[in-house]
C-alpha cells in the first residue's frame, strides 16, 4: 500500500491528475477531528512534565532547569507521540470507517470496473492530507505544551521567567525541532497507510467495517510507539544532547 501510494501519487502529480480539492477537503476534516483534542492533550502533558520535573529539580536546587526539561520533553517526545496517537485514534478511525463503508457497498469494486484506480482517487488524497496536517498539529501541541509548562513553572514552582526561557534555549536546538517534525511525518504516514489498508480490506458487512476500524487504531498506536523508539535511538546516537 505504501509503495503503491507513493508511486501513484507521484505519477498523478507529474501528469496533472492529482486530486487537490479532495486533498484539501480531507485535510480540513482531519484538522477538525484532531485540533481540539490536540490542545486538550497538550495542556495536561505540559503541566505534568513541569510539575514532576519541578518536584525533582527543586530537591536538587536546580529550578532553572525546569524549562530545559519541560521544553525538550515536549518537543522531542510528547508532541510527535501525541500527534501520532491523535491521528491514529481520530484520523485513522474516520478514514478506515469511510473506506470500509465504501468497500462493503461495493463502491471500490465499481470504481475498478470503470477504470478508476482506488489508490489514486481515495488513498493518495488522504495520505497527502495527513502529511500536511501532521506537522501543523505537532507545532500546535508543542506551542500549547510549552506555554502550559511555563505557566505552571512560573506560577506554582517559583521559577523566574528569564531562567525558564534561558535553560530552554540552552538545551533545545534546531535539530530537536526538525526531528520532532520528521517524527510527525513518519507517524502520520504510517497511520494513514494502515487506516487505508484496513479500510479497503473490510469484508463481511458492518461487522467487517468495525473490525477494520479497531485494527487500524490498534496497529496505528503500536506502529507509532515502535517507530518512535527506533527514531529516538538513532537520533540519540548521531545527535547527542548538547548545551548551548
Amino acid at each position: 500500500m505504501a509503495v503503491s501510494t507513493v508511486t501513484v501519487g507521484f505519477d498523478d502529480l507529474v501528469h496533472g491528475r492529482f486530486q487537490w480539492r479532495e486533498t484539501l477537503r480531507q485535510a480540513w476534516f482531519i484538522v477538525s477531528v484532531t485540533a481540539i483534542p490536540g490542545i486538550l492533550m497538550a495542556i495536561p502533558f505540559g503541566v505534568i512534565v513541569s510539575a514532576q520535573v519541578g518536584n525533582l529539580v527543586y530537591q536538587l536546587g536546580a529550578n532553572s532547569l525546569i524549562g530545559a526539561a519541560g521544553g525538550t520533553g515536549v518537543i522531542k517526545q510528547g508532541a510527535p507521540v501525541a500527534t501520532g496517537l491523535l491521528l491514529g485514534g481520530a484520523g485513522a478511525a474516520a478514514i478506515a470507517a469511510d473506506l470500509g463503508a465504501r468497500t462493503i457497498r461495493e463502491e471500490v469494486d465499481a470504481m475498478r470496473v470503470m477504470g478508476v484506480d482506488p489508490i489514486s482517487r481515495l488513498v493518495v488524497p488522504r495520505v497527502v492530507a495527513t502529511l500536511i496536517v501532521a506537522p501543523l498539529l505537532n507545532i500546535l501541541i508543542v506551542a500549547v505544551g510549552i506555554v502550559a509548562g511555563y505557566v505552571v513553572a512560573v506560577s506554582f514552582l517559583g521559577v523566574a521567567p528569564g531562567s525558564y526561557w534561558m535553560s530552554f534555549g540552552a538545551f533545545t536546538s534546531d535539530v530537536d525541532v526538525w526531528v520532532s517534525l520528521i517524527k510527525s511525518w513518519v507517524f502520520g504516514f504510517l497511520v494513514v497507510v494502515i487506516a487505508c489498508q484496513r479500510g479497503l480490506e473490510a469484508r463481511g458487512g458492518p461487522r467487517g467495517v468495525a473490525d477494520g476500524v479497531n485494527a487500524a487504531v490498534v496497529l496505528s498506536v503500536v506502529a507509532t510507539m515502535v517507530a518512535n523508539t527506533a527514531i529516538t535511538q538513532v537520533v540519540a546516537m548521531f545527535f547527542p544532547m548538547r548545551i548551548g
